[in-house]
């Protein structure tokens, strides 16, 4: 009996090692060799990914397929390290110790130790020396495995700039000396913002994928809550911050059963069928949430749980508060000025006040040359000029939007939209609607 798995396909296979396994094995494979080897680490684990692929699509996938990357991986830092005459008495230790770890026990073994690693990756990816950008731009890549486009959409930046940003953080990355380790005191909590922030970027890729014919990738937003646990779990880490944005990635898993209608299409808040939603979560974020209510500091991961909160609360669209939600949009907009918080602000300004307010507000924004190539913004402006019965502004506008948009569901949603304009617009004038 074959004790290979052989179901995935080679494009899963890869996926799921490369965006997951891979960031783990790089941060174990860093502890053991230090910070300076990080982009060896990096090199072999690749290598080893293409070897599996190679080896594993005829030979099937073996029982320990973690254990069988690292191992490769491992063996391939230390020809790496031997041949430059750099490898210590400590890394041959640790070889021959992990060579029997390897081959009897299954990845789980692995599970509280690159757990650990991972952390101190993502802590060390935030070290003080590199500025924010690159702090997150590192962290996505190394940790996350994200690709340098997702990234870029993620920090609105373009690739070639985030391409730059990371050659220069690895660089700066191999000449810090500090112990790979997590922080303590306030070494901690000053790096503590940026871990939050890269954790919320890769549940936000998760909640809506950037491109790919798959709109929720639910392996993110799990990876993205795993990470916060991780985090308020230790000592320094359960901070009200922290809940917030573990209740706020809470509110939106839950709904995700009715993201997509039964044939795969995006259904939006007001179609959602809210008995749908895993109410078991959503306790799970009231539940973080309250726990995020001590102290006296404020964070927009408050301010988003909040409005995620209210939506959660609502028995139906209809009965949603609107006005609260933008009363604490008021606020989060002190938090944070860009665009896309102000668009998003626009749209529940017109669910208070009407469309044609609300045109106004996102007429204003659209002087921004990073918002008016959003495809979102194209979208608003449909719908707004849809609700307002100006069908030939909303299917100008529905088509920008459609040729800016990088998902194929979105693409499809959008398309219907369109269609529903041209239909309006071919009916004779004063026809029933």
């Amino acid at each position: 009996m074959s004790n290979c798995r052989k179901t995935e396909s080679k494009d899963e296979l890869f996926d799921n090692f490369f965006r997951f396994e891979a960031g783990k094995i790089i941060a174990t494979l860093t502890r053991r060799f230090g910070l300076h080897n990080i982009e060896t680490a990096e090199d072999v684990v690749q290598d080893a990914l293409l070897k599996a692929l190679q080896q594993w699509s005829y030979k099937g996938i073996p029982d320990n397929p973690s254990g069988w990357i690292m191992q490769v991986a491992k063996n391939g830092i230390l020809d790496i390290l031997r041949h430059a005459g750099t490898a210590s008495r400590k890394h041959a230790e640790f070889a021959a110790g992990f060579q029997d770890q390897v081959s009897d026990v299954e990845a789980d073994l692995f599970a509280d130790t690159m757990k650990d690693d991972q952390l101190c990756m993502i802590f060390a990816c935030c070290h003080p020396s590199l500025s924010t950008e690159s702090q997150v731009a590192l962290t996505l890549r190394t940790v996350c495995g994200f690709s340098i486009g997702e990234i870029a959409r993620g920090l609105l930046a373009s690739e070639d700039a985030i391409a730059k940003r990371l050659v220069r953080a690895k660089q700066s990355l191999r000449n810090i000396r500090d112990d790979f380790c997590i922080p303590s005191g306030e070494s901690l909590t000053s790096r503590m913002d940026s871990v939050l922030h890269v954790i919320y970027l890769v549940f936000n890729e998760g909640y809506k994928a950037s491109e790919g014919d798959i709109l929720i990738r639910t392996d993110l937003c799990a990876e993205a809550i795993r990470l916060a646990q991780i985090v308020v779990e230790h000592p320094a880490g359960g901070l009200p911050r922290v809940y917030a944005l573990l209740a706020l990635m809470y509110f939106h898993t839950a709904r995700f059963p009715a993201r997509l209608d039964q044939q795969g299409e995006l259904c939006l808040l007001e179609a959602q069928d809210r008995t749908a939603w895993d109410w078991k979560l959503i306790e799970l974020g009231f539940r973080n949430l309250d726990l995020s209510s001590t102290g006296d500091n404020l964070s927009s991961y408050h301010l988003q749980a909040g409005i995620a909160a209210i939506h959660c609360a609502a028995s139906d669209f209809a009965s949603t508060d609107w006005k609260q939600i933008l009363s604490l949009y008021d606020v989060f907009i002190g938090f944070d000025r860009s665009p896309v918080v102000a668009l998003n602000r626009a749209i529940v300004f017109g669910r208070v006040h009407g469309p044609g307010e609300a045109l106004k507000l996102v007429e204003q924004l659209a002087d921004d040359k990073t918002i008016s190539t959003y495809y979102l913004t194209h979208a608003v402006f449909g719908d707004l000029y849809f609700e307002l019965g100006d069908y030939k502004k909303a299917a100008t506008h529905f088509r920008t939007s459609l040729g800016l948009a990088r998902h194929s569901a979105e693409c499809r949603f959008l398309s219907r939209n369109l269609a529903k304009c041209e239909e309006f617009n071919r009916r004779p004038i004063g026809a029933a609607q």
